[in-house]
């Protein structure tokens, strides 16, 4: 099989790797998710001016 940068399979050696470091990529995401839902709460109505984007 080929792999071209649209094709969503993983190449084996990252799901060898997954299985034995962990998802680091996964984790990284969630840890971001948890840090800007915790900023969202301190900033408060502040953090969601006009101008301030969410990705």
């Amino acid at each position: 099989m080929t792999f071209t940068p649209t094709t969503t399979q993983h190449a084996p050696i990252y799901e060898e790797l997954v299985r034995e470091l962990g998802d680091a990529m996964a984790e990284a995401q969630t840890a971001a998710e948890h840090t800007q839902h915790q900023a969202a709460e301190l900033l408060g109505p502040a953090g969601t001016q006009p101008g301030n984007s969410e990705s």
